[in-house]
């Protein structure tokens, strides 16, 4: 039987997924930031945002980086959070107002329907969002868009599955157990810009010279692998969004294994589950 992707459902779908899943990420929030701290702190350095910078968030989600990106323009700048899911931006908000910053603001919208005013950013950035969007050349062009002549774009991916084992290890079981076919390529899904050279091409597509990227390893350290199923299990929508077709014994019995599965990356000193994340960027 032939699987035909329907963007539309997958769009739908992926909002469902995070409008349940926002309090997760949210309550996950110090785990996120320890696991892609270097690798924000890099994307936004690439994307230059500095005192007074202009920034636009794409999938900001909960909003850890945009947050850090508040704190970077201050006063005289000012962060512009967007998300397809609503609820996942109330959190963002909260953090914002509870961390005492006024220059972030959020706002529900379709990554691939930027509806902002053209050359209105100094700045885009996006953390693991770009792989989700079913139309990512649209997207991106809405990115390049939106950034002033000389902005600057810097987006976070997750590489090749082979250096994602903490991630792709429950992709390959759900996806075995659901009799799911592999994503055709172009298809949205965690690794669909990790290939060598992929992100860097797409943002070259899309305009964007100056186009460079960089790989930083960013291994998911918990104390054990139950948390690290538990973290994914609670707020991983993509996962989710691949059970969706198994019965609830079913996907217990997915979880069971991929909790087995999950264990080659513990000892006794805690869990390490591989990881690496590609950083890339270019400039309009």
């Amino acid at each position: 039987m032939t699987v035909t992707f329907d963007p539309a459902r997958y769009k739908d779908t992926t909002r469902a997924q995070w409008q349940d899943a926002a309090a997760a990420w949210h309550a996950w929030g110090p785990t996120l930031e320890d696991w892609l701290g270097e690798a924000t702190t890099l994307m936004l350095d690439a994307a230059r945002i500095t005192s007074g910078t202009a920034v636009l968030d794409v999938a900001a989600g909960a909003g850890g980086q945009s947050l850090a990106a508040a704190r970077r323009v201050g006063p005289s700048g000012r962060v512009l959070a967007t998300d397809i899911s609503p609820a996942i931006l109330d959190h963002a908000a909260d953090a914002a107002s509870a961390a005492g910053l006024d220059n972030v603001t959020t706002q529900e919208l379709d990554g691939e329907r930027l509806d902002v005013d053209p050359a209105s950013f100094d700045a885009v950035i996006s953390r693991l969002g770009l792989i989700y969007f079913p139309d990512q050349p649209g997207a991106l062009a809405g990115q390049y868009r939106a950034l002033r002549l000389g902005g600057r774009i810097a987006a976070i991916v997750y590489s090749t599955p082979d250096r994602n084992g903490f991630f792709s290890i429950p992709v390959s079981i759900i996806r075995r157990r659901a009799q799911l076919p592999p994503p055709a390529p172009g298809q949205p899904g965690p690794f669909s810009l990790g290939g060598p050279g992929v992100l860097e091409d797409a943002l070259r597509a899309a305009g964007f010279r100056e186009v460079g990227s960089q790989a930083v390893p960013a291994p998911l350290r918990m104390a054990t692998a139950a948390d690290c199923v538990r973290f994914e299990r609670e707020s991983f929508g993509a996962l989710h969004q691949m059970l969706s077709g198994l019965r609830p014994p079913e996907r217990e019995q997915a979880w069971q294994e991929i909790d087995t599965e999950l264990t080659r990356f513990e000892d006794t000193s805690g869990f390490e589950g591989p990881c690496e994340l590609i950083v890339a960027w270019g400039v309009k």
